[in-house]
């Protein structure tokens, strides 16, 4: 699902998008289907050499050059291949299992991830780590700006514990609500397709009025907006509970949610079962039934979950796809004054601005003092694989709109840097605001420019006038 969540990100940024696999999962095959995503399959064992392969074999056969890798069977010689074959990769990984890190990009969604997990990995490896990143699909951003309500006494609760739950967690989860005494108690149970236990788990709820099983659920956010409180194994899943600011009891029902669950709890936006209670129906029937009557607790968690929520995960992690390993970007900082002086009176930068008389330093250093302070301004210093600076990228707000300024060093020009740097800070900036438009307004003589900001996917909209002069505007919506 996570993955997922990243495709359609990276459709919604136009991008094409296809599946590989060794495991047959119809539902989910047929789901990736409807999203316009082919699946290929390949009968090799998951994260040995020939998978390695038979995947980059596929991707340049199908013309992709990002490869994202996600599952604990892949190591280090996997990541290997893979970027050996010439294709760049994002590695997602919880917990840094892999001996040494080819990746491009390691992503690591959990709230506890931190450097300490990666020892060994190449100069060029970034890291996106922690909850800014987490991948959301579309159909949960749909509620950003939902409300949630929140009962006096819970009465609707949601059981999601896994695709699979190995050791039916869910069953004894069940046998536990059925022996709470509540008025209009009602229980949705949502298993996957891979659960081997649906006969059993059929059989124990099929006389229970108040229960409903829930197999392949296509609406979670829909069911975690019905439900007053859930429970949880501690996945993925969490991440959308979180953003959904639903009052949750967490389990961890495999060792690498361990972490995650701990630390849901230390922080109180989520309550920990803890394992051994699973055993005993009737301290979990009585844990559950407390939290349903703990009105103050339910209350305190989903408000720290609304303070804890982020929406822009995935366009984060697309902006760094989109930013090669050379390009970075910093804020703005009062001692990069001289230096955008000299770049803004450039022969060539003053020749295609509309304005394009030389500016003196004291007149410059008055503005750049003022600009760096103003909040409507977005202000980036573009940097090089040696954190070098070597140019700027600037975003003027103006009611729900932004114009974007520009401008690269004349040491840095030929390489093909402009639509890498307009795309990349365009992808920031929509990951770091609210606003979902962003204009260039563009001299008709600058041909390269235009070139530079139509391949970074801005649109041309024809000639305009801008504060009196002739321009080519060209427009970037949010998630085109």
């Amino acid at each position: 699902m996570r993955c997922l969540a990243l495709a359609e990100a990276w459709q919604d940024a136009g991008g094409g998008v296809f599946f590989v696999s060794v495991c047959d999962a119809p539902a989910i095959e047929e789901r990736l289907k409807r999203e316009g995503m082919p699946v290929f399959h390949i009968r090799q064992e998951a994260g040995t050499s020939g998978d390695a392969d038979e995947t980059a074999r596929i991707a340049h056969d199908q013309g992709a050059y990002w490869i994202v890798v996600d599952g604990y069977q892949f190591g280090a010689d996997y990541q290997k291949t893979i970027k050996d074959a010439g294709l760049s990769l994002l590695f997602i990984d919880d917990y840094g299992h892999a001996d040494h890190y080819y990746a491009d990009l390691v992503l690591n969604q959990n709230i506890y991830a931190n450097m300490s997990f990666y020892k060994n990995y190449e100069p060029y490896t970034r890291f996106l780590l922690g909850t800014n990143y987490v991948l959301l699909r579309r159909e949960f951003l749909k509620y950003s700006d939902w409300h949630r309500d929140i009962p006096k006494v819970a009465r609707k609760i949601l059981v999601t514990l896994g695709g699979s739950d190995p050791d039916n967690v869910t069953l004894k989860v069940i046998d536990a609500i059925k022996n709470i005494e509540l008025e209009k108690l009602e229980v949705k149970v949502i298993i996957g397709g891979a659960n081997p236990h649906f006969d059993l788990l059929h059989e124990t709820v099929k006389d229970l009025s108040n229960f409903t099983l829930i197999i392949n659920a296509d609406s979670m956010p829909e069911l975690m907006a019905w439900a007053d409180v859930a429970i949880s194994a501690g996945g993925s899943t969490c991440w959308e509970l979180l953003f959904m600011a639903l009052p949750s009891l967490v389990i961890s029902i495999a060792e690498n949610q361990d972490t995650v669950v701990s630390e849901l709890d230390s922080r109180s936006i989520a309550k920990k079962i803890n394992g051994n209670v699973l055993r005993k129906p009737e301290e979990l029937a009585r844990i559950v039934s407390d939290f349903l009557h703990d009105f103050d607790q339910r209350s305190a968690f989903s408000k720290r979950l609304v303070r804890s929520n982020n929406r822009n995960g995935s366009a984060r992690i697309i902006s760094a796809m989109h930013c090669p390993a050379e390009i970075t970007f910093r804020t703005v900082e009062l001692s990069d004054c001289n230096q955008i002086w000299l770049w803004i009176n450039d022969p060539l930068i003053r020749s295609v601005s509309f304005d394009t008389r030389s500016i003196p330093l004291d007149r410059h250093k008055e503005w750049f003092s003022s600009a760096i302070s103003d909040p409507d301004l977005i202000y980036y210093i573009v940097l090089d694989t040696n954190a070098k600076p070597f140019g700027q990228a600037r975003f003027k707000i103006k009611s729900k709109e932004a114009i974007i300024s520009v401008l690269i060093d004349p040491h840095y020009r030929g390489r093909s840097l402009g639509s890498l740097v307009i795309r990349g800070a365009t992808e920031k900036f929509f990951a770091e605001t609210q606003i979902d438009t962003v204009k260039a307004y563009i001299k008709p003589e600058n041909e390269i420019s235009r070139k530079a900001f139509s391949k970074a996917g801005y649109v041309e909209q024809g000639l305009c006038d801008y504060n009196g002069n002739l321009a080519h505007l060209l427009i970037k919506n949010r998630g085109t």
